[in-house]
Order: C-alpha cells, then structure tokens, then sequence
C-alpha cells in the first residue's frame, strides 16, 4: 500500500502548522524548507482535509499549494494565490482516471481538473506572483507524466519547476 496524505506548501516567518487555517490538521510535520521562507509540511491521512488553500494564501500573502497524494497512484494539486487566484489539476492522470472511473459517477478529469496546457499557464502566473519565472513546457512535462514509480516524486518535481523547492 502506498502512500496517502498531503503536502502544503506555502511561504511564510512563522511555521504554517501554526496558523489558524491548518488547524483542523492536528500533527503535521516539517518536511522541507526551502530559500525565500518556503515551507513544505505533510499530513499523512486518507480522509478528510487539512483546510482552505485559498485562506492560507490569503493569510500568509503568498501562493500557496496543497498536493495530495492517494495511494503514491496520483496526486490532486490545488493551488491558490492572493492575486491570480486559485486552480485544481492532478498529476499521474492515467491513474487519476482509473480513480475516478472506480466511483461510476460517469465523471471525467475533465470534470475536476484543468487540462495539462491550462494548468502549465496557470502554474506559470502562480509562479509569477511567488516571485519565479518559470517554463511551462517544462511544467507541462510534469504535469503530462506518469508516476515513476511514485505519485510523490512527480509533485516534488512540480515544486521544483515551480522555483519553490530545488531537488
């Protein structure tokens, strides 16, 4: 069995566990810190939430993302900026589809996430107002690839083409 659970990710002085906005997250843990007041926790769970990615970035003044990993399959990327606001995509989306086709709801990826050329644009502006400029083929890349052999891996290498966290 793989991994489930999420990662937030945002900028800020004080560490982002102890903002209101994650409250409901009882026992994240500091996974990575990275230049610019970058931090990167995880909360391992297979249910529920950890909070509003659209407060934490209103909170903190910054972009904001949270990536949660089902299964180390694939991964739900939602992402959200003072400004430019905030998007849904998911990474390893053969097997997203394979998730969603499980729940018979007749929904597609479509439904839920932003296509791969829309979430890069979108990804760029994130990027942008965090301060880096970035490519979006390579992003794009990230965001069309399969998991290898973990979910996991494509969202840090997200973070890296996001300028946020370098491998």
């Amino acid at each position: 069995m793989g991994y489930w659970g999420y990662f937030v990710v945002g900028r800020g002085e004080r560490p982002l566990a102890e903002l209101e906005v994650l409250s409901r997250a009882q026992g994240m843990t500091l996974r990575e810190e990275a230049p610019g007041g970058w931090q990167v926790w995880e909360y391992p769970s297979s249910g529920g939430d950890v909070g509003s990615m659209n407060a934490l970035a209103q909170e903190t003044g910054a972009p904001a993302l949270f990536g949660y990993v089902m299964d180390s399959d694939c991964v739900v990327v939602e992402a959200a900026a003072p400004e430019s606001g905030a998007w849904t995509t998911c990474l390893a989306r053969a097997a997203m589809a394979g998730y969603l086709s499980a729940g018979n709801e007749g929904l597609t990826l479509e439904d839920y996430f932003l296509e791969p050329p829309d979430a890069a644009e979108r990804a760029v502006a994130w990027a942008a107002e965090a301060g880096h400029e970035v490519n979006a083929g390579s992003l794009l890349d990230v965001l069309t690839a399969d998991a290898d052999p973990l979910a996991e891996n494509l969202f840090f290498r997200l973070l890296d083409r996001l300028g946020v966290v370098p491998l």
